[in-house]
């Protein structure tokens, strides 16, 4: 199973850039990302996530579950069908349940489209993933615009992850951001469908 640790701050354009400055060479990723859950929202009610996301054009589906710890339990593979990755997400450790809870077929809720700025930082204690999101989050006919800065644990301590990321905070003025773009993406889906 992979686990999946970070930290997430809102930012805006200023704040990227200057951490961007800082941090030097990073890989530039275009990320068009849809969100899928059964007509009941029978995901959303047990907070997993199912996307398919094309990362300069190449389809990686996953499905993340959270952990008690705080961090997600994640799975993905390279596939060009969320329909035909369940199975394979499944075998490959993902909750069984998921092939029961998506039986009644899948639709796409909520969707993103932003471009990531990636970089990897080797540190004392791990390795981390500094990625810089600007985009928008679609749902409900609405578009939602955003950026933000993700710290991602990639080996090693946990606490080393949080430490690199709060002084990154500290140091650029960054504000916790508390949910996930899913997260977001669904209110504006749930709103236009009354789901709030």
């Amino acid at each position: 199973m992979g686990r999946e640790f970070e930290l997430k701050y809102k930012a805006d354009p200023g704040k990227i850039d200057a951490i961007q400055r800082t941090f030097g060479e990073f890989t530039t990723i275009t990320m068009v990302t849809a969100y899928y859950d059964t007509p009941e929202w029978t995901l959303r009610q047990r907070h997993w996530t199912l996307r398919r996301r094309l990362e300069n054009g190449r389809s990686i589906c996953t499905v993340k579950t959270p952990k008690p710890d705080g961090s997600r339990g994640e799975w993905e593979l390279e596939c060009p069908s969320i329909t035909h990755a369940v199975p394979e997400l499944c075998h490959l450790g993902a909750p069984e349940e998921l092939l029961i809870l998506t039986a009644s077929g899948l639709m796409e809720v909520c969707a993103a489209r932003f471009t990531r700025l990636a970089t990897t930082i080797e540190l004392s204690g791990c390795t981390v993933e500094l990625a810089l999101d600007q985009g928008f989050l679609l749902g409900g006919g609405k578009e939602l615009p955003f950026a933000e800065v993700e710290v991602e644990l990639k080996d090693g301590s946990d606490t080393a992850c949080v430490a690199f990321a709060e002084n990154l905070a500290k140091k650029f003025g960054l504000v916790t951001e508390p949910l996930s773009k899913v997260q977001r993406a669904m209110v504006l889906a749930a709103q236009a469908e009354g789901r709030t």
